[in-house]
């Protein structure tokens, strides 16, 4: 009963919390985390209490990824792999080393592997703050793609240093193998990308056959814990493997399951991601006192105010560490940006020569000449992109900010085994570059956002690309009616009022959509009719729920009846709301 009361109250703080953040423009990680804080030296809070590290990283951190992951557009994440891979995995380990090499230098006792372990406990970066921020504020797709993408991926690599370290505590210096610690890194990450995509094209084959979105949801809960338990069991990196499984499952959505499956999944995991991630942050605050009190209890030479101080060192060396890393990616991203109008040029000319050749004959030179001609169409676009959306310094300056240490930090660091030399002084360091850089960083991102004049897509130019888009679609979908192939009883043919009648409802969208692009455009108070049909729209569907709700009370009508015609109601209604931008 005590469990259940606690995990209400729970869900009631982090939604009452997340609301007010968003009228008081504050991310709800970082109001959680101070409330944590605050709750931690209340009395009912037991002054033992700690998470258990096994909880956040093997319960928590898989279905948390996995709904991140399903999320990210793999055309972006490959659009930007390589800085992704800069920052997520060679950051990890420069980061780790020089870390660990200064805390080898402050502690006399400590080796070397030790310091390491702690150096890769705080080098992966949490973006679930600065993501929050980014996108209230309307930063750059791209940049929003590296900030999560390198958070995905840099969990794996730290818990992977950091298994590697911890297996070589017991070592001297001199007896430790770097190749044989270099080789089993390289194992680990082949490992879990291969278990991560055998589990993702199973689970996305066996979810499409089911043909039932409440089971294929239900599915889709065990699919972080089936990529993660045998990642691990081979010694290889579960968190990785969850990643790839999710990233194959949501770039694979579109194609293998059906619409009512996507939105349950979609609206299901979002609801779920939403608990895990304010519930971590509010935990990790609570665990403040119990933290203290294992470095007063344990003093080993250092106190709390030296490990405060040691802490905030480490910060400001995490900082440089990571601006002066930042500094090449973005030279290399500028040099590539001017040599991509020269490549664009030859993709296109490429791409026109192609189109002027006849089309082969045959069905194998047929397949050939679409592959060619999707790939040159491919990388033109990528070019596009790059040209678009290039990171400059500015840019630089905001993903240097944003790289904040969160709860994988925590958890991490309290794997450290309590035999090693300082162990609660090196969580209670952890703690503070946490808590410090969530806070310090993540409290002054929207300002050093605003000051440096970031700014993202012009959304009126999204709205023409939208209804371009849309515009594509139509004429693929107006191009099948021209002989439309669908079977009827006894060869009837189709009604042309009823081809007639789809090909205008096929065109309202896109006629819509641009007209929505135009009245963004214009200075002029005119409605078009387009927006005119949903406001009336609008007034005719809570018309018929007022009527809906007054047969309800009446009696009239059997239950099952009144439910149908309530879903047909909230079909209607859900479709206004998502071409209104509200889900």
């Amino acid at each position: 009963m005590e469990f259940a009361l606690i995990g209400v109250i729970g869900i009631v703080v982090l939604v009452v919390v997340s609301a007010f953040s968003k009228q008081l423009g504050i991310a709800a990680p970082l109001v959680l985390l101070v409330l944590g804080v605050a709750i931690s030296y209340l009395p009912l809070v037991p002054s033992d209490f700690v998470v258990p590290s096994w909880v956040i990283l093997s319960a928590v951190l898989p279905p948390l990824l996995y709904a991140a992951a399903i999320q990210v557009p793999l055309m972006d994440f490959r659009r930007n792999l390589g800085v992704i891979s800069a920052l997520s995995v060679v950051l990890v380990i420069v980061t780790a080393l020089i870390i660990g090499f200064v805390l080898y230098m402050v502690f006399p006792d400590l080796d070397l592997a030790a310091g390491i372990a702690l150096g890769a406990v705080v080098s992966p970066t949490d973006a679930v703050a600065a993501t929050a921020v980014a996108k209230r504020l309307g930063l750059p797709s791209r940049l929003v793609t590296v900030l999560e993408g390198e958070s995905l991926v840099n969990d794996a690599s730290a818990l992977v240093l950091l298994k590697s370290a911890l297996a070589a505590t017991a070592a001297t210096v001199a007896t430790v193998n770097i190749g044989e610690v270099v080789g089993h890194f390289a194992l680990s990450v082949v490992i879990a990308i291969v278990v991560g995509l055998v589990v993702g094209v199973v689970t996305v084959f066996v979810r499409s056959r089911l043909n039932d979105p409440v089971l294929e949801t239900a599915m889709s809960f065990a699919v972080p814990f089936i990529a993660y338990i045998p990642a691990e069991s081979l010694e290889a990196s579960g968190v990785l493997s969850v990643v790839v499984a999710g990233l194959y499952t949501g770039h694979n959505a579109a194609r293998k399951f059906s619409a009512q499956a996507r939105i349950a999944e979609r609206l299901n995991w979002r609801t779920a991601q939403f608990v895990l991630e304010n519930g971590v942050f509010l935990l990790m605050g609570i665990q403040l006192k119990s933290i203290i009190a294992g470095v007063e209890s344990h003093p080993a030479g250092y106190d709390v105010w030296g490990c405060i101080l040691l802490g905030l060192l480490l910060c400001l060396l995490l900082l440089l560490i990571r601006g002066l890393f930042i500094v090449p990616i973005v030279l290399r991203l500028r040099s590539v940006q001017r040599r991509a109008a020269g490549l664009r040029g030859r993709f296109d000319d490429g791409i026109d020569r192609l189109k002027e050749r006849p089309v082969p004959e045959t069905e194998q030179g047929q397949r050939r000449f679409s592959r060619v001609t999707r790939y040159l169409e491919r990388r033109s676009a990528d070019i596009t992109d790059m040209q678009d959306s290039s990171i400059g310094w500015r840019g630089g300056a905001v993903l240097t900010w944003a790289g904040m240490r969160g709860v994988v930090t925590l958890a991490a660091a309290q794997t450290i085994p309590r035999e090693t030399p300082y162990s609660y002084q090196l969580i209670f360091i952890a703690f503070v570059v946490a808590v410090v850089t969530l806070l310090g960083q993540g409290g002054t991102l929207p300002l050093l956002i605003r000051w440096l004049k970031v700014s993202g897509s012009d959304a009126v130019a999204d709205r023409r690309e939208l209804a371009t888009l849309l515009e594509e679609l139509s004429e693929a979908g107006l191009a099948a009616l021209e002989k439309p192939e669908i079977p009827l009883a006894d060869g009837q043919d189709v009604d042309e009022a009823v081809v007639e009648r789809v090909r205008k409802d096929t065109l309202l969208r896109v006629e819509a959509e641009w007209e929505r692009a135009e009245f963004d455009e214009s200075e002029e108070e005119t409605v078009g009719p387009h927006l005119q049909y949903r406001a009336l729209r609008s007034l005719v569907l809570d018309a018929e729920r007022e009527a809906l709700l007054e047969a309800r009370s009446r009696g009239n009508y059997s239950s099952r009846i009144l439910t149908k015609a309530q879903s047909m109601l909230d079909f209607d209604e859900s479709r206004m709301a998502q071409r209104e931008g509200d889900v």
